[in-house]
């Protein structure tokens, strides 16, 4: 008798989920290296980009930003999107340094903190218990902390009572101070957030925050916290953009909003939250000085600049949402 062989079961394909999700990341990679090259090339091309001191710009430019965008990555991997009140927290709290230069540099660096933590920290209570909307809330406090400002200098300039300042002004190894504070900030806030419970419950948040709390997390203290960090965070950009400048009004913080919401998305934390890191941002931060060196390099106007970064956000956001949505198939 002739031995019947087992029927061979035909080669079936990948499941369509996995096709799209294939594909997904193959046109994400493909974008991203393309617009690499692109970036190189143009970088290269830009006479004095390729030089130490140049290089030394960037990452001073990137300090003062990244340490702001560190701050606000633990506001949006919270769930809590962005705040609109950073230039405003950053020229009040500006002001307050250098108004407390009297009682010594270390006291009013512990005052700009504290202050920063407390003007912030308030806006996240209000969001974590009261689950009142981040924009809109951080654009009325906006309004309210310059308006504060304002009437508390009368409007003016206000200028140190001190000379203790000027050490944040120092340059280890040729690079600035503040860039050597946003390496090390960067390793303890992604330490913070990979390896302690807070971290971990404020990625759990960002996610899915009624599931959150139908799981017992503490949603309200955990968003709290994670503003109060961002404004202490806040404040210690507040301390070296006002000792760069030796002065400071209403209009210290500049667009340093828009360049820290710029630094944490084009570092690739999706607005909706729940994912992210503080690696990420600083890379983001980098990414965003470089641009900003180029087209000042290259002569282009402070419009042209902004233009350029917000392009780069819309183009870092899709990229996030076509991986995102190829993820979930």
């Amino acid at each position: 008798m002739n031995a019947v062989s087992a029927p061979t079961r035909p080669a079936t394909a990948a499941p369509a989920p996995e096709r799209r999700r294939s594909r997904a990341d193959v046109a994400v990679t493909a974008l991203v290296v393309l617009a690499v090259l692109a970036a190189i090339a143009v970088a290269l091309s830009t006479d004095r980009f390729v030089t130490i001191a140049n290089a030394k710009a960037i990452l001073t430019s990137a300090g003062l930003v990244g340490i702001a965008a560190l701050g606000l990555t633990l506001i949006t991997i919270g769930g809590s999107a962005v705040s609109l009140a950073i230039s405003p927290t950053v020229a009040a709290v500006g002001m307050v340094f250098l108004a407390a230069q009297s009682l010594g540099l270390l006291p009013a660096f512990v005052i700009a903190v504290a202050c920063g933590a407390l003007i912030t920290g308030f806006q996240g209570a209000v969001v974590g218990y009261a689950a009142a909307n981040p924009v809109v809330l951080s654009i009325a406090a906006s309004f309210a902390i310059s308006g504060l400002a304002i009437g508390l200098s009368g409007g003016t300039t206000v200028s140190p009572s001190g000379t203790g300042y000027d050490l944040l002004n120092a340059t280890p190894g040729g690079v600035a101070l503040s860039v050597h504070v946003l390496i090390v900030l960067t390793l303890v806030v992604e330490w913070t957030l990979r390896r302690t419970a807070f971290g971990r419950s404020l990625y759990l948040i960002g996610e899915n925050r009624r599931a959150a709390r139908s799981a017992g997390l503490p949603v309200g203290r955990t968003v709290t916290v994670a503003w109060i960090g961002a404004g202490a965070l806040f404040a210690v950009t507040a301390a070296f953009t006002a000792a760069f400048n030796t002065s400071a009004n209403v209009n210290l913080g500049g667009t340093l909003t828009f360049d820290a919401i710029a630094a944490v998305l084009a570092g690739g934390t999706p607005i909706s939250g729940g994912r992210g890191s503080a690696l990420r941002t600083f890379a983001g931060a980098v990414l965003i000085a470089a641009v900003s060196d180029v087209l000042l390099l290259r002569g282009y106007s402070t419009g042209v600049q902004i233009m350029v970064k917000g392009l780069i956000v819309l183009f870092v956001v899709v990229l996030v949402h076509l991986r995102t949505k190829g993820d979930r198939g």
